[in-house]
């Protein structure tokens, strides 16, 4: 993509479907004139009143408790500079955007119009009764410094500027599991540090709490090493000023221990890299890229332990790891600050993490059979569910230990479950799809290629890395619209209908003639068909000349999926071919089934789609919990739909006794656990968190999907055919460019699952 063309993604992502990336959603209802009446006049004067009485009643009536400010004043926005208050808010409302889906922390970001310090610390004091926290962001060296401090010792909130001390707290964890590996004792290291902005000041105080001492600190920035005299330094600076003559920075880093890189890109080479100790801990943690590249370092020093800020590589410093997850905490306790205690738990929450046996869930996004503590795995992944569980009650256990804590926590079994609830919030899923997808991306054909968004969609998949498309299409259509959005990557494009692909269609016809000469089908009739593409497609996919396919967007679902029932053999043991969708709830990933293919599935049929569902689930990290849903509740109908449910129900607890399911069942008592149960406690669902429907038809499976799509703004991904012998996804009519670019991700991941057979 060219850069006119990024710019332009980018200005139609924050302004369509509306300009913004948060809102504000009423949590009460509204409906009547009682429920406004309790919201408002008159209602509302009783908990004002209350709070009038004690102010710590704030807490509960409000939202208090869980609002973070997120506070600007645009003077240090990203690599971008001083650009102004107005020009940070798409920064801030981001900010906004990953508290809510990584910790459910709901936040107001606030632009102030001021440089000065004393103006920006009232502005912040005078709105503070608003908020349980204060994320100071974006605000530039050294009055960053200053602001938090004053507002540190001046407010009863938590206040912590994620500039510095986020950085400090994920590479403070990656260092200790990085020492702990290179079999080195903090205070023996020398550390080289490239970069005396606030955060690379923030990760030095902190690695000096882990042991590394002072005096073993050499820290340079633009102009060289820090000395003492050097009276542009300021006072936070000169903590780390030298009184010695200058040297270069390939000059200290000869026997160095450590490097911490938060500088410039491409300022260490690999002669520099060779000079240092044994088993160097190189953070190199400059964006977009690092002070020396990640292949090339461990290319040059096969005993190096290495992190940078980036997703591509190993041992992301990413500070989505800690400021969610240590608000969180904060906030549940009611913490009047954000101390050295809870900071430090947190690091050392992360770095036991690390250690721990990983979820399948963090496997299955970095495609690999098991992750382990070492080299290539110091901290956890952002993808890991368990860090809101083990980083938010470590913080709140530190604040409630240094007497900061106003809301202690007595049950922590409690704590910990209204964590996991919080989770709804952020679907990481299409994150797991897509990075487990570029870990080994597949040729994927885009069978409708000469429409403007499959192309599109085909052009993300090939900048994300998530695939190589092979386009077909009417060629010269198809090299226009590349033109028109930026497309510029040279992809393969096959027109089947020109004369230059005769040798091909009829090598492809030839082999489906074999397959189905006495099945009706004439040498000539195979010719023809494939002079159609989803034909051609489906071949080129059965001979090897590409991995996976997707199509369906300009056509009716039954006649594209027709010919790929007709030339796509069944998977090994598969009798049915099926569908599921993932639909990205509140409540976490939910796949409904069939909803596109079986009108009205047999009993048999039911208990074969509920077996393919589960193992889909799996693949994606999901254990399922599935209900099979009717009209009736368990026998209390006798009709023909309700018990071939039940039937198919007997058939799984007969012959597959370890899979959670359960049914027939209505959808509201599958779904709502204290009404499941209370009526129905001997259900294999009691206790449970239903996460797969299975449907009695087609009918009501495509319906429900559709209208959690529709009216609830639930992102589907689908449907993800189950049973094919080959990798083979049918997009719904019309379906968007982002739900093509997530079938074609599935594609990728069903590509790659075959290929292990």
């Amino acid at each position: 993509m060219d850069k006119n063309s990024k710019k332009s993604e980018a200005l139609l992502y924050h302004s369509h479907p509306q300009p913004g990336k948060i809102q504000v959603i009423p949590t009460k209802k509204y409906a009547t004139q009682r429920d406004l009446s309790l919201a408002y006049s008159p209602g509302v004067a009783e908990p004002c009143l209350e709070i009038a009485k004690d102010v710590n009643d704030v807490y509960k009536y409000t939202t208090k408790g869980n609002l973070v400010a997120v506070i600007s004043n645009g003077t240090a926005v990203l690599g971008l500079g001083d650009i102004g208050p107005e020009a940070s808010k798409p920064v801030m409302e981001g900010k906004g955007l990953l508290f809510k889906i990584f910790a459910g922390i709901d936040v107001f970001d606030i632009e102030v119009d001021t440089k000065n310090v004393e103006e920006f610390i009232q502005t912040v004091k005078n709105i503070a009764p608003t908020f349980g926290g204060i994320n100071l962001e974006d605000i530039k060296a050294p009055e960053s410094f200053e602001i938090e401090r004053r507002l540190v010792e001046e407010l009863n909130i938590p206040v912590m500027h994620d500039d510095q001390h986020g950085t400090a707290i994920i590479s403070s964890a990656a260092l200790l599991n990085a020492l702990e590996l290179a079999g080195k004792k903090a205070e023996d290291m020398k550390m080289v540090v490239s970069g005396a902005g606030s955060a690379a000041l923030a990760c030095a105080d902190l690695y000096i709490l882990l042991g590394v001492k002072l005096e073993n600190i050499l820290m340079f920035n633009s102009k060289g090493l820090l000395t003492k005299d050097n009276p542009s330094l300021s006072s936070l600076q000169q903590k780390y000023a030298k009184d010695m003559p200058q040297m270069t920075l390939a000059e200290a880093l000869v026997g160095a221990d450590i490097f911490l890189g938060l500088s410039s890109g491409d300022i260490m080479s690999p002669e520099m890299l060779l000079t240092m100790a044994d088993n160097p801990i190189v953070f190199a943690m400059a964006n977009p890229i690092p002070e020396i590249d990640y292949n090339l370092a461990v290319a040059t020093r096969k005993d190096i332990i290495m992190a940078t800020g980036r997703s591509d590589f190993p041992n992301q410093v990413n500070n989505v790891l800690g400021f969610p997850y240590i608000f969180r905490g904060a906030l549940d306790v009611r913490a009047t600050k954000i101390n050295e205690a809870m900071k430090m738990a947190a690091v050392r929450a992360l770095a036991t993490l690390a250690k721990e046996n990983v979820p399948e869930q963090v496997n299955i996004a970095y495609g690999v059979t098991k992750l382990t503590f070492g080299r290539e795995y110091i901290i956890p992944s952002p993808f890991d569910p368990r860090l809101i569980t083990v980083v938010a009650p470590a913080v709140a256990k530190a604040a409630m230990d240094s007497g900061v804590a106003l809301n202690p926590i007595t049950d922590w079994n409690e704590y910990e479950e209204s964590l996991l609830e919080r989770l709804g919030h952020d679907n990481k899923m299409v994150r797991l799809i897509t990075n487990r997808a570029k870990r080994d991306p597949k040729r994927i054909v885009f069978a409708e290629a000469d429409h403007l968004d499959v192309l599109k969609a085909a052009q993300i998949v090939y900048e994300e890395g998530i695939g190589f498309p092979i386009l077909l299409g009417h060629k010269d259509v198809i090299l226009e619209l590349k033109s028109e959005i930026g497309f510029d990557a040279d992809v393969v494009i096959i027109d089947p209908k020109v004369c230059e692909e005769e040798e091909r269609r009829n090598r492809f016809a030839s082999s489906y003639w074999k397959t189905r000469q006495r099945r009706g089908i004439s040498l000539l009739d195979a010719q023809k068909l494939m002079r159609e593409r989803n034909y051609f497609a489906a071949m080129m996919v059965n001979e090897g000349e590409a991995d996976a396919l997707v199509s369906g967007h300009s056509r009716s679902y039954p006649s594209v999926v027709k010919p790929m029932l007709q030339l796509i053999e069944k998977a090994p043991g598969a009798s049915i071919v099926a569908t599921t969708n993932m639909m990205l709830t509140a409540r976490g990933p939910m796949f409904l089934s069939d909803t596109a293919i079986n009108i009205n599935p047999s009993a048999d049929d039911l208990a074969k789609i509920a077996i393919m569902t589960a193992k889909t689930a799996r693949m994606f990290g999901v254990e399922p919990v599935i209900a099979m849903v009717s009209f009736s509740n368990f026998g209390s109908s006798t009709n023909e739909g309700a018990a071939k449910v039940r039937e198919a129900v007997a058939y799984l607890h007969k012959n597959h006794p370890d899979l959670i399911v359960d049914g027939e069942i209505q959808a509201d008592f599958a779904l709502n656990q204290e009404m499941l149960e209370k009526k129905f406690p001997f259900s294999k669902l009691a206790g449970k968190k239903v996460n797969t429907l299975i449907f009695p038809n087609l009918e009501s499976a495509n319906i429900t999907y559709k209208l959690l799509k529709e009216l609830n703004n639930v992102e589907s991904i689908g449907p993800i055919m189950l049973g094919m012998g080959k990798p083979v996804h049918i997009f719904q009519l019309g379906a968007s460019v982002e739900e093509m670019v997530n079938m074609a991700a599935i594609a990728v991941i069903d590509a790659q699952e075959k290929q292990k057979k």
